[in-house]
């Protein structure tokens, strides 16, 4: 019996849920859209080097940083296929490279990729 009045329950508090969700008014007719221009500390090459230990990838060297991106934070990721390790570290104030460590190492394969994200400054 307790477990048809719990069903019930359990059955009016999702009508009440579905009810409320479907009384919500919509304040505009139309989709908008908006673009922005990203600002980049820099369009020229960079310099990366994967270091390695046991034959995998512990830490990414990134060179060539120019001064407008010190300050910023660099993302690093390199993904094998199978693991993915990533890390941050702050970029000089005077450019330069930086050594992001990776929380976990992927092993060294033929094909990895490795992403780089500069978020400021």
């Amino acid at each position: 019996m307790w477990r048809r009045a719990f069903g019930l329950v359990l059955l009016g508090a999702a009508s009440a849920i579905l009810g409320a969700a479907a009384s919500v008014a919509l304040s505009s007719d139309s989709l908008g859209a908006a673009s922005v221009a990203t600002p980049r500390c820099t369009a020229a090459g960079l310099t990366v080097f994967q270091n390695l230990s046991a034959g995998t990838v512990i830490s990414v060297t990134i060179g060539s940083l120019p001064t407008t991106c010190g300050g910023a934070t660099l993302q690093a990721t390199v993904n094998d296929g199978v693991t993915s390790g990533s890390g941050s570290a702050s970029v000089p104030a005077g450019g330069g490279s930086v050594t992001v460590t990776l929380g976990s190492a992927p092993v060294v394969t033929a094909a990895e990729q490795t992403d780089l994200v500069v978020l400021g400054p």
